[in-house]
């Protein structure tokens, strides 16, 4: 069922194995068994230390799960790892066969020495971007630590049990049966949330750094790209960050970066990493920056203080915390997120499968939104606020053409409804007769723009209104020594390569500043 450029690739990194491992299935009569029969059949063949037998007695068929042979060690799927999520296929196989991850040795002795009894379930969609990270995260953990249990889910094969669970949103994980969290999770965060002690101790380490020359807040395009910039001048570099990568995890297609016709942002956002580990740069990830203290002199230093209550050093700072997808700040909105209010059409949207919905938001991305969705749900309802939609005229032809969506224009949304576990439906006041009016919906899709992840800023640097940073043709921002770059600067147009370039813009305007006042600075 492996294409054959795939099972070629696949056939090759199957080589890293090197204890057996066993491939165990449960399986019925339905044609997603037959399926996954036949992938777990084509896997086996490619090597000889990879066996498939159709022994497993899992309540949840199809699925299936890779052991190391004699051994505790496995991890489990229930449905077939395709889409995003081969790659946490490849992962496994390859973990589980005794292959070593790439993860900083540190962090792989703290999931080793984790305490206590661990058994999570994740719920995925195929078509979710977010969802692989925390998959293959927890998958690792269960090859480190005997206690630590794992199965990763697909939701739209599973759907009963998604309903039962009240699962509006995924990556969605359960730890030993109860909620544990929904969304993007590194394995930074997960471990932190298993290791109280964790956070005091990496806090600890993060203030005991030296200053920097050039400190980057934020990781996204434009933070990747001043780091290796600043790297490449030879000085001290660090990047404070939440993940590196940054709101394009978050991106479907990118086929306007110039030189790559087509990728996708989780595939970007690994390849913008690995550019800057290439380099000495000091990265600290899981980070979140919530003070900044100006340099009290021309040559002093800048302070970032961090949430951990860490504070870093630093001779210059770029500030790269890019924006967030902007709420509609209506009752109920907050209440329902993730139970039926979401901002992740591909994610979330084979959850709702034969269901009725709602885009919020009329430019490209609740157009394109609200078009994917109508391929999945019985109805969509594109609900924008100006008296015209706002998205491509070539978007905008498409969707009306769709015979299960309906269009209101010049509508304000006035409340996300539920019944206290999960959205019921929503209201609304058209804006020209002034009537309200409610609509029946089993979810609420908010395509509504972007916010600048500025507040921590608030009476520091100067902000427009919007929150953005107003900075000059070096990346200056108000204050000496502290830069911006990316969208959360008052640049017109919100693109990648646009935050890319406006981060090596930055960087420069940081070395530049360095070099005039400052008689030395750290070469690394």
């Amino acid at each position: 069922m492996l294409d054959n450029s795939l099972a070629s690739q696949l056939k090759t990194l199957l080589e890293k194995v090197i204890q057996p491992i066993e491939l165990v299935s449960t399986l019925d009569d339905r044609p997603k068994s037959a399926e996954l029969a036949g992938l777990l059949d084509e896997i086996a063949a490619m090597s000889d230390l990879v066996t498939h037998s159709r022994t497993g007695d899992d309540p949840r068929r199809p699925s299936f799960v890779i052991r190391r042979a004699g051994t505790d060690i496995e991890v489990g799927f229930a449905g077939i790892p395709l889409g995003h999520e081969f790659s946490s296929l490849v992962l496994a196989l390859l973990q589980v066969g005794g292959h070593p991850s790439k993860e900083a040795a540190d962090l792989l002795d703290q999931v080793r020495d984790l305490e206590g009894e661990f058994t999570f379930e994740t719920y995925f969609s195929l078509s979710c971007q977010n969802c692989p990270d925390v998959v293959q995260a927890l998958n690792l953990m269960c090859v480190l630590n005997p206690n630590i249990q794992h199965v990763a889910i697909d939701g739209a094969l599973f759907q009963d049990e998604v309903d039962n669970r009240q699962v509006m949103a995924v990556p969605t994980v359960f730890l030993n049966g109860e909620p544990f969290g929904s969304g993007r999770m590194t394995l930074e965060q997960i471990v932190g949330r298993l290791d109280t002690g964790a956070a005091e101790r990496t806090a600890a380490a993060i203030s005991e750094k030296d200053p920097f020359d050039v400190l980057v807040v934020g990781g996204g395009p434009a933070g990747a790209t001043a780091a290796i910039y600043a790297a490449r001048k030879g000085i001290r570099t660090g990047v404070v960050s939440e993940r590196l990568g940054g709101q394009v995890l978050d991106t479907m297609g990118i086929e306007n970066f110039a030189s790559v016709p087509y990728t996708e942002g989780p595939k970007f956002a690994a390849e913008l990493e690995n550019h800057v580990r290439q380099y000495d740069v000091d990265i600290m990830n899981a980070q979140h920056a919530t003070k900044l203290t100006p340099a009290p002199t021309e040559q002093g230093l800048v302070e970032v203080e961090l949430a951990s209550g860490a504070r870093l050093l630093s001779r210059s700072v770029i500030i790269s915390t890019g924006a967030r997808w902007r709420s509609m700040n209506v009752p109920g909105e907050t209440e329902y997120r993730n139970k039926g209010v979401t901002y992740c059409p591909h994610c979330d949207g084979p959850l709702f499968k034969g269901k009725r919905v709602a885009v919020i938001g009329g430019g490209n991305s609740g157009v394109e939104a609200a078009i994917d969705l109508a391929g999945i749900v019985s109805h969509v309802t594109l609900v924008e606020f100006d008296v015209e939609l706002r998205a491509d005229e070539v978007l905008q032809r498409k969707l009306r053409s769709l015979p299960n969506v309906e269009i209101l224009l010049g509508t304000a949304t006035t409340e996300v409804v539920g019944d206290g576990v999960k959205v019921t439906g929503l209201t609304y006041i058209d804006r020209e007769s002034e009537t309200w009016h409610s609509i029946d919906l089993d979810g609420v899709f908010v395509q509504i723009g972007l916010l600048p992840n500025t507040e921590w800023l608030s009476g520091t640097v100067d902000l427009t209104p919007r929150g953005e940073i107003f900075v000059d043709d070096h990346g200056r921002a108000s204050l000496p020594g502290v830069f911006a770059a990316g969208d959360c600067t008052a640049t017109p147009f919100k693109q990648i390569i646009v935050a890319a370039g406006s981060g090596a813009t930055a960087a420069l305007g940081a070395f530049d500043h360095l070099i005039r006042t400052s008689l030395v600075v750290n070469a690394v």
